[in-house]
């Protein structure tokens, strides 16, 4: 039976790579992004677009209405829109990390409690919140984006546990290294940030990197294909790993002492 899916950042990248994938599945796919001239595709494909600016309550609401006026029921709710921030803990401004937190953290929970009332009625639905390996290593320069992200998945295993008695299932996915826009601008963040001061060679080391390094990243249609593992099993395993690194990277950081971790992924900027 298709289910009724609602999937954030749509316009690109992994979210639009499982908008498709779940419409080719012969699911009923609402893409909300900002950037609605971004969703041609999708549109053609046979899903509906709706402009949504995750930072914008109002956009959330009118996103989750639409879908319930439209459809009467969420089975799906894919909280993938997000943003990166790099920068040395010291040198980035905590407005910038307290936008970091609105659009990663506030915006999927606020989702989360719009669709939960239609779910809890109708004894079914699936929230798929997409975190990071990230959500469970911890990189230098990036510490509010990991902040972000261990947040998503520390809230998602707490939701897990209170909705499961309604029929609702939540589930976590961790890309790797995967091939998007997303990091387009790391070595910009990096450089505004801590390429004066004293964190400067390290940034530029890592911006340089960043500039040329994310080749060999995974197409996001294996997230997408993952995505939409989790939205069909019955159950779905709690989390999804996948793209390049993914699972090597978080067995490391489980297995190995934390400051061994730490010279090991230090390695490259230093």
């Amino acid at each position: 039976m298709p289910k009724v899916c609602l999937i954030t950042g749509a316009s690109a990248g992994i979210g639009r790579a499982t908008a498709l994938n779940l419409l080719q599945a012969g699911h009923i796919v609402y893409g909300a992004a900002r950037r609605l001239s971004k969703m041609d595709n999708l549109r053609a494909a046979g899903g509906h677009a709706l402009a949504m600016d995750a930072r914008n309550e109002a956009d959330l609401d009118s996103a989750v209405r639409t879908v319930l006026d439209e459809q009467g029921r969420i089975d799906v709710l894919v909280n993938n829109a997000g943003t990166v921030l790099h920068g040395a803990a010291e040198d980035v401004p905590l407005d910038a990390a307290r936008d970091q937190f609105e659009v990663n953290v506030f915006a999927p929970a606020r989702l989360v409690q719009l669709v939960l009332p239609a779910m809890r009625a109708q004894g079914s639905g699936r929230i798929v919140n997409v975190s990071s390996i990230g959500g469970e290593i911890s990189l230098p320069l990036g510490s509010w984006y990991y902040a972000s992200k261990h947040a998503l998945e520390a809230y998602s295993d707490t939701l897990r546990m209170e909705v499961r008695p309604f029929g609702i299932e939540v589930v976590i996915i961790q890309p790797g290294i995967i091939k998007t826009e997303f990091e387009d601008q790391t070595a910009s963040q990096l450089r505004q940030y801590s390429g004066q001061g004293a964190y400067r060679e390290m940034a530029e080391k890592m911006a340089s990197h960043s500039e040329t390094g994310l080749a060999d990243g995974a197409d996001p249609s294996v997230v997408a294909e993952a995505i939409r593992q989790a939205v069909e099993a019955d159950p779905p395993e709690t989390r999804y790993a996948v793209g390049l690194h993914a699972e090597q990277l978080l067995e490391l950081n489980r297995t190995l002492p934390d400051r061994e971790f730490d010279e090991l992924v230090s390695r490259p900027i230093r």
